[in-house]
């Protein structure tokens, strides 16, 4: 008499001998193993088979298993939240110049290099160049890989055991609670706070400034306003008081805009009087993460020279994207800013009418990214039924709208033309 048939003693009835095996799933993922490498690849077959053979998944879903463990990388996203520059989807989207650009650096490149005399030249002249022929104010440029970076460069190089002085209105918070006074005090500075968080005068300056000035700070509140009761100093009368002027300008805005009147500039700046402009390259210059050094060619070329600039300075594909974004067309950004409303809506009851229960409707869009806070874009959108919105951040096409009064509204001010019909695949799924 025989005992009950355990699982296994008939090969034929073993689900296990259903996995796939490890040289069928590499050739499967022959491409995948291309950009990960074949021993990533390998770990995640291995990985998959052995929760197979515990019985965890069935054999037929191992090489799913082995697709969603794999690094899939930043996901492409189409931002319709209506905010131009928003930090959490990565700022300024790159123009196709940009990224041409970008595409061409990735290889060997003559970043450092002088392709007519054969010999080593200044890391990213190029760029340089076009970054000082957009800002012909400036005596000097140069390139860190931020904003925050930029400040960080002036604080080490002219303030390291001295004074900064900066009013109390302007100690601001910036991203992911990061706050602009304890980056300066990180770099051996000593703050000296004048006036209040609603005004300040000259005097209060005046009275500030010693043998241990380092430089007169002075932040553009980028991402708030105090209003009421307020009184600033401006540029021309700080300059008056003998000491180096620092500007923080922040958004990366080069030159006087019409559509932001109240947005400071670097060439306004600079005219004024600054000795040094710092910014952001991933704002409303809409190019690629960057913070830019603007002024007097002295103090440029000893913030250039410093130890600290080594480990602040931006790689070929930064140099490449910025160079672009200054000599090329209009980039995203700048095109978004000065859409008219009108094609926008004229877009949006094109696409609302291929979809059912969607409707074009007129809106209010946002600058974003720490710049022009009280700025408001008139804008159209797609309005469709709130339950849109998170089978569209989780569709195949990833899009990113927002809601409004119990509906998602997808704002065509931040969608490219270009991204219309990738746009409408996406709601129709």
């Amino acid at each position: 008499m025989t005992g009950p048939r355990r699982l296994g003693d008939d090969p034929a009835a073993d689900p296990r001998r259903l996995i796939p095996r490890t040289d069928a799933l590499l050739a499967a993922f022959s491409d995948a193993a291309r950009v990960h490498g074949t021993a990533t690849v390998k770990a995640a077959i291995v990985a998959a088979q052995q929760r197979a053979r515990a019985g965890e998944i069935a054999p037929s879903d191992v090489a799913s298993e082995v697709a969603a463990a794999l690094p899939t990388g930043p996901r492409r996203v189409i931002n319709a939240t209506g905010v131009v520059v928003h930090t959490n989807l990565g700022r300024a989207p790159l123009s196709p110049a940009a990224r041409a650009a970008v595409d061409a650096a990735s290889g060997t490149t003559d970043v450092e290099f002088d392709l007519a005399t054969g010999a080593r030249a200044r890391r990213g002249r190029s760029a340089l160049a076009a970054l000082a022929s957009a800002v012909p104010d400036a005596g000097g440029v140069h390139v860190v890989n931020n904003n925050a970076a930029a400040l960080l460069l002036c604080a080490l190089a002219f303030a390291a055991g001295r004074e900064i002085v900066i009013s109390r209105g302007e100690l601001v918070e910036i991203g992911d609670g990061f706050r602009i006074p304890e980056l300066l005090r990180s770099a051996g500075a000593r703050l000296h706070e004048v006036g209040t968080t609603n005004r300040v005068h000259l005097h209060d300056y005046a009275d500030a400034v010693g043998p241990s000035t380092g430089f007169i700070l002075k932040v553009h509140p980028s991402n708030f306003q105090v209003t009421g009761f307020t009184s600033t100093v401006d540029i021309v009368a700080l300059k008056s008081l003998g000491v180096p002027v620092v500007v923080d300008i922040g958004s990366g805005l080069l030159a006087p805009h019409p559509l932001l009147p109240d947005e400071p500039d670097a060439a306004t700046a600079l005219r004024a009087g600054a000795d040094l402009v710092t910014a952001s390259g991933d704002k409303l210059l809409g190019g690629p993460q960057a913070g830019l050094l603007l002024g007097d060619a002295d103090l440029v070329e000893r913030l250039r020279r410093h130890p600290a600039a080594r480990a602040l300075r931006v790689d070929k594909l930064t140099l490449a994207a910025l160079e672009a974004t200054l000599r090329g067309p209009l980039p995203p950004v700048r095109q978004a800013l000065e859409a008219s409303v009108d094609s926008l809506f004229d877009r949006a009851c094109v696409l609302a009418a291929e979809v059912p229960g969607a409707e074009a409707v007129y809106c209010v869009a946002a600058v974003g990214g720490g710049g022009a806070p009280g700025v408001e874009l008139p804008s159209a959108a797609v309005s469709l039924p709130v339950e849109y919105a998170e089978s569209l951040r989780l569709g195949e096409i990833a899009v990113v709208g927002r809601i409004e009064r119990g509906r998602c509204l997808l704002d065509l001010r931040t969608v490219l033309p270009s991204d219309d019909e990738l746009l409408l695949r996406a709601v129709l799924g």
